[in-house]
């Protein structure tokens, strides 16, 4: 039975020493367990207590509906994941993907493996101009295609602005004149904020008992970001032939 597993809290990028200490998956909780006690070479994946669906602070009606959400290059690697340990994020994406239903909170849709559709985490937040403050204030579960759409800038360094502009149109039933508009106006943002170096405010996360790595200072976020996607992605990076002129390339 299920409730008489015991659970662990296994990292993605460790769940093959997992597998050889002896952990088993469960693909309907998609969460590691052990068969039984005492395995010391789980002991380091011992659970800790899950993270409740409502994060202090947290405001669940922030940004409803899918729209380009870009972060400022000022902002560029303070994504929760790169700032909280790698056992905690996995007790945050489980909070996420459980309380949504294991489905995408903005289409509907769930992981695919077929088609490399997954559930991914989102970070909504909100900008003060005057205090300089850049404050996270709701985490959202997303499936890859909405995930995509709301970094549009990526999606064009990866090839795939075409996809994502078709997924916008066909989620918001915008035309596609108005999605590019509202593409463009999401890239005049985002080149307004990234003027500002930004500080960070993730106190919904360390209210929550997680605790934090600091991110790169924020003059360095911009260089950290191209240095890492040159190392990821190579020279080999698919790019459309030419620049769609109602959509501005940035990265």
């Amino acid at each position: 039975m299920a409730g008489e597993r015991i659970w662990l809290d296994v990292p993605f990028a460790e769940k093959d020493e997992a597998k050889k200490g002896g952990a088993r998956w469960d693909p309907a909780a998609k969460r590691w367990y052990a068969p039984r006690s005492g395995i010391a070479e789980l002991q380091r994946w011992a659970p800790a207590p899950d993270i409740p669906d409502l994060l202090p602070g947290e405001d669940r009606s922030l940004g409803s509906g899918l729209f380009v959400d870009l972060v400022p290059s000022t902002c560029w690697f303070t994504n929760v994941r790169s700032c909280v340990d790698a056992r905690d994020w996995e007790r945050l994406r489980r909070m996420i993907t459980r309380r949504a239903g294991q489905r995408c909170e903005i289409c509907g849709a769930g992981e695919d493996r077929g088609t490399g559709r997954w559930l991914e985490a989102h970070e909504r937040w909100v900008f003060d101009d005057t205090a300089r403050v850049q404050t996270l204030k709701r985490l959202i579960c997303l499936c890859t295609d909405c995930h995509t759409v709301t970094h549009f800038g990526y999606a064009q360094v990866r090839g795939a602005e075409r996809q994502a502009l078709a997924h916008l149109v066909r989620v918001t039933r915008m035309s596609e004149s108005q999605a590019r508009l509202h593409i463009s106006s999401a890239f005049a943002l985002w080149e307004q904020r990234s003027q500002t170096a930004w500080t960070l405010d993730l106190g919904i996360l360390t209210n929550a008992g997680i605790a934090l790595a600091p991110p790169p200072e924020a003059r360095d976020r911009a260089r950290v970001a191209e240095e890492t996607l040159r190392s990821a992605d190579g020279p080999s990076v698919p790019r459309q032939s030419g620049p769609d002129p109602a959509i501005r390339r940035r990265p």
